[in-house]
């Protein structure tokens, strides 16, 4: 894995730190650039949600290409440390939430707004993007009428997650990794 970057925005081109050890998996440029294009203009002003946040990326990238706010949400001390450091190295710190908690407790719990991406990106294998998905799903509070939910896997994880407001608009594959995007069923 080659160093991470921030690869768009008033960040771009700046070098970020990788979570030590191999708990992440960070995103790689190619895949970040394809989300943020499909994402396009509409990152402006948006508030993210940056769930098992690892190094970051992706939620700084979101702040960096004119994200109004971003959170970032993991359980283990190495991750937050390295989140607070690539938002410092940055300049976003004044534009994010760091919050060491266990992700779905804080789905679950209530927020004062609603936010209009969702990214899930959660250690791999364990179907956590399921479990977190769903929590989504029946806590719409958490969402934008226009939010969209996107989890990143690797594609032997793929399966049918079965929702009640939510459903799949989008797939898109990019070596190793998938992006599932999904948004508010119309009603």
């Amino acid at each position: 894995m080659g160093q991470l970057r921030i690869i768009g925005g008033t960040a771009r081109g700046l070098h970020i730190q990788s979570v030590p050890g191999d708990t992440t998996r960070p995103i790689t440029d190619r895949v970040k650039e394809a989300l943020f294009n499909i994402i396009g203009p509409d990152i402006i002003d948006a508030d993210f949600l940056d769930l098992f946040g690892g190094t970051g990326s992706v939620g700084i990238e979101a702040l960096s290409r004119g994200a109004r706010s971003a959170i970032f949400v993991d359980l283990n001390s190495k991750p937050i440390a390295t989140i607070r450091a690539n938002l410092e190295t940055t300049h976003l710190a004044m534009k994010a939430k760091v919050v060491q908690a266990d992700s779905f407790r804080f789905l679950a719990a209530a927020h004062s707004s609603a936010f209009d991406y969702i990214y899930i990106a959660p250690p791999q294998y364990q179907q956590l993007w399921i479990r977190a998905l769903q929590a989504v799903d029946q806590n719409t509070a958490l969402l934008s009428p226009d939010a969209w939910v996107i989890v990143q896997i690797h594609p032997i994880e793929l399966a049918d997650v079965e929702l009640t407001h939510l459903e799949e608009f989008d797939r898109r594959k990019y070596g190793s990794t998938v992006l599932l995007f999904y948004q508010n069923r119309e009603e």
